[in-house]
């Protein structure tokens, strides 16, 4: 596909980043992506490689050689419809993926892997530009009813695909937009809410009914798990006036950190404090959000969610900001003959790291200290790998200057009073049980309901969590009609 000597011509060309100082300024996305010449360019290096991984290291099995070639043919629209046939929702994965497609490429083997996500990313923004998304209204109504309860992209992949199969689809969401954690847990300067928006736009003249602010079932006392919700629905009502229910929420039960002084103020969750900035970027107005302005920083967390509030922070104007990480740190490059065609293990470095962060590895919080009843610092000390544990060095105590400590360090489960409600029967992990096989797929124990993406599978990707709503919306249809011409 693309040129047959593109991999030996060109180079790989990354997308670009505006200046530190200037996006710094603001919450606007500032990747420069890439223009027409550029893609086809870049769509040229794509291999003829007889057996393309990429397609398999895709959790969406994205047909990546077809539209590689379409675009090195300047045949974008036909480009866009090949990229739908998988993907509901390529302008989300093309921002905020993390890629795996391009890890798998053949030509990472030995050389830079073909540029994939910038691609995917050219072609959906063109699409958009050129109107070629448009609404695809069932021709024929089933008069079955769903209810999809969690507006994430599990839940808005599940709700599209049913919806397209000619069903009923209310899809129910417990904040005040439609998103999940793409509208209130990643930051706008990665993914602006637009995208959301347009997409809702086309759902709604596809039949689905957005519900928002509606709490189904009932969060425990004192959670910190975020909701705006004006109005609650049990999950009886749901079950009654349903054919079949969807459980696509997220797996928001943040990971604690039970240490000494964890009830000290300026000690917050990062779902607490990365949603209140992007409500306020949204035009909302809120008393008491949570700021790093002038503060020392601590992120304690070296994943996505972490480098999040890195960028948050400095865009707040904090003084300083300091990740922590359990974990060594991983080597700057993977080897690649070990490991391809799987997802490597080595250091990464964000465009939030870029604007200005410490970063320390294999180290581990003790204890938190205060005055006042405040955070005031953090005692740490560095840690090792024996025989399969995390041990600590003795020595290598240190502390920390903090006035605000966020905990990025990843999802346990879902709310456990949701899944109960319904009398979801949970794993071992406290996710909704349920199989991914191809008939009973996605099918919990209790009758005609159903869950995916985070609720069923743990903390994941987006584009995991829309491989598993398109599946998911393929288990429902059938269990409604007896058979589904919806891809799976």
């Amino acid at each position: 596909m693309g040129k047959v000597t593109g991999f030996m011509e060109y180079e790989r060309l990354e997308e670009g980043y505006k200046p530190v100082p200037e996006r710094l300024k603001h919450y606007k996305e500032f990747v420069v992506g890439l223009d027409e010449a550029q893609s086809k360019v870049q769509a040229a290096r794509c291999m003829d490689c007889g057996t393309p991984f990429c397609n398999s290291g895709c959790p969406v099995n994205n047909i990546i050689p077809d539209f590689n070639d379409l675009v090195y043919q300047g045949d974008w629209q036909n480009a866009i419809t090949v990229l739908h046939s998988t993907n509901n929702f390529p302008e989300f994965t093309g921002r905020i993926c993390p890629a795996p497609c391009e890890a798998a490429c053949t030509l990472n083997v030995n050389d830079d892997a073909v540029g994939i996500k910038s691609i995917e990313h050219a072609i959906i923004d063109r699409a958009w530009a050129e109107g070629w998304v448009q609404p695809q209204p069932a021709r024929h109504k089933t008069g079955k009813k769903i209810a999809v309860v969690g507006s994430g992209p599990a839940g808005m992949a599940a709700a599209q695909q049913l919806a397209r199969a000619g069903h009923d689809v209310t899809l129910f969401e417990k904040n005040d937009r439609i998103g999940g954690l793409l509208r209130y847990g990643i930051p706008d300067f990665k993914m602006e809410k637009s995208h959301i928006d347009l997409r809702v736009k086309q759902m709604e003249a596809e039949g689905v009914v957005f519900r928002t602010g509606v709490m189904v079932g009932a969060l425990p006392k004192g959670s910190k798990v975020t909701n705006w919700a004006e109005e609650t629905i049990s999950p009886e009502q749901l079950q009654k006036d349903f054919d079949a229910v969807l459980l696509t929420g997220g797996s928001e039960q943040s990971r604690d950190l039970p240490v000494p002084g964890r009830d000290l103020d300026g000690i917050h969750f990062a779902m607490e404090f990365l949603p209140q900035q992007n409500k306020v970027n949204a035009g909302d107005k809120l008393k008491g959000q949570l700021r790093a302005d002038g503060k020392h920083v601590i992120v304690i967390g070296g994943g996505d969610t972490g480098s999040d509030c890195v960028g948050t922070s400095n865009r707040h104007g904090a003084l300083s900001v300091t990740q922590f990480e359990v974990m060594p740190q991983p080597p700057e490059q993977e080897n690649k003959p070990l490991v391809w065609p799987y997802w490597p293990l080595k250091l990464r470095t964000s465009s939030s790291h870029e604007e200005g962060c410490v970063r320390e590895f294999a180290i581990s919080t003790k204890e938190f200290i205060g005055e006042k009843g405040k955070v005031t610092g953090l005692t740490t000390v560095h840690v090792e790998m024996k025989d399969g544990k995390l041990v600590e060095i003795p020595g290598t105590e240190k502390t920390y200057k903090a006035d605000l400590v966020l905990l990025a360090m990843g999802f346990v489960n879902p709310v456990a009073t949701i899944l109960d409600g319904f009398g979801v029967e949970k794993d071992a992990r406290g996710n909704a049980k349920a199989s991914t096989d191809f008939t009973g797929g996605y099918a919990t124990n209790v009758p005609k309901v159903f869950a995916a993406g985070d609720m069923r599978r743990g903390q994941s990707l987006v584009v995991w969590a829309i491989r598993e709503g398109r599946q998911a919306a393929r288990a429902v249809d059938e269990f409604l009609m007896g058979f589904s011409d919806l891809p799976r």
